[in-house]
């Protein structure tokens, strides 16, 4: 096992109650498998951000190991963004016979068909990160609208700092001294992603009334490079003068953003947005680059969904598993669990990431931000 996955073991156990998997004390429904001998089918949906296969896909393999004494078999398929091809992923899993689906939807609505298959091949899905449409019969994700009120409410900090004031109601130039000084692009994320639009809300609530919205754009597979192409245009329109901060969705696409701006000759960058807590994202905001990010501890995420496979592969009641239940489009009281978020700037980048073992100092603090680390306290 890997360092990432040793320390945080301990986090994900913390975090998700461990049901009992040999029948006891657990609510079985009848037909209650045993074995060990249990296939988990992984979907996951993209390759571009790094936390897919860097920290859910091992952090999954490890607990169904766990979990089915290492006799539990993990089948992965990434979908790299194509939603067409993950469909075909999961129906070939389903005729290959697999116990129980864990799913990331590339499109929450495209893969509602396939989903209906697994249930009538009595196989059960466990919609993972992102909410899926169908039959599914758990869901397990980060708080995603409270991850929009982290990003505005920092965005907001961060403009409050700049402009020296407080940052009342009202927009834009002709709003008086009392709000948040030029205008904001928000870069949100794709329209086929769920999550997304609970992002975007959590965000404008943050943000609505107290600063201009000069352009806002949905970015079409979350690609940094699509991100990249928006903000030109924004530059382009606006004028780069007039960009007071950026609500950037993710990591990812904050790069494509900051990448955008330097090109355009901005050298003193507004504040920027992001989630997910990539290395090249920390090293950003090290380098005074990139203002805030989004940390989600993926090690309880991915245990729980991990755990609550296999008790709906052994047939067994999610129980305790579950901390709530949520209604979908298309499914009512769907047993959910949501994990809680933390915002991560340069103050607490040692208390998060590194405490946790998900980076190293060394692993941050390569050669090109090594002085600006210094300047900041994050030494080995």
């Amino acid at each position: 096992m890997n360092a990432f996955l040793r320390r945080t073991a301990v986090a994900a156990a913390a975090t998700v109650v461990l049901i009992p998997l040999s029948g006891c004390g657990s609510e079985a429904e009848p037909g209650v498998r045993l074995s060990d001998d249990i296939v988990v089918g992984l979907l996951l949906p993209e390759n571009q951000a790094a936390r897919y296969e860097q920290f859910d896909k091992p952090v999954i393999e490890e607990r169904i190991a766990r979990l089915t004494n290492s006799k539990g078999k993990v089948v992965y398929a990434n979908a790299k963004h194509d939603a067409d091809l993950q469909t075909q992923q999961l129906e070939s899993m389903i005729e290959d016979g697999v116990d129980v689906l864990i799913v990331d939807a590339v499109d929450s609505k495209a893969i509602a068909g396939a989903i209906e298959e697994a249930d009538e091949a009595a196989i059960p899905v466990v919609a993972f990160d992102r909410l899926a449409e169908g039959p599914i019969d758990g869901y397990v994700s980060f708080d995603n609208e409270q991850v929009g009120h982290i990003q505005g409410k920092a965005l907001l900090e961060a403009l409050k700092s700049e402009g020296g004031s407080d940052s009342g109601a009202g927009s834009g130039s002709d709003s008086g001294s009392g709000s948040a000084p030029g205008k904001i692009v928000m870069m949100n994320g794709a329209l086929t992603d769920p999550n997304a639009a609970m992002f975007k809300k959590g965000a404008h609530t943050e943000l609505d009334g107290k600063v201009e919205i000069g352009l806002e754009y949905d970015t079409e597979d979350w690609k940094p490079e699509n991100a990249k192409a928006n903000m030109e245009a924004a530059i382009a329109s606006l004028g780069k003068d007039a960009i007071a901060g950026v609500y950037s969705a993710n990591d990812g696409m904050a790069g494509g953003i900051i990448d955008a701006l330097k090109s355009a000759g901005v050298t003193d960058l507004p504040p920027v947005t992001g989630q997910d807590a990539e290395l090249a994202a920390v090293q950003r905001i090290v380098a005074g680059e990139q203002y805030m990010t989004v940390y989600k501890q993926y090690a309880p995420e991915a245990a729980a969904a991990a755990e609550m496979a296999i008790l709906l592969a052994r047939h067994m009641s999610l129980g305790a598993a579950a901390h709530t239940d949520i209604d979908t489009p298309t499914e009512e009281s769907v047993p959910t669990v949501r994990i809680p978020v933390i915002a991560l700037t340069k103050e607490n980048i040692k208390e998060t990431v590194v405490k946790d073992g998900v980076y190293t100092v060394d692993q941050i603090c390569v050669p090109e931000v090594r002085k600006a680390c210094e300047d900041i306290g994050l030494t080995s």
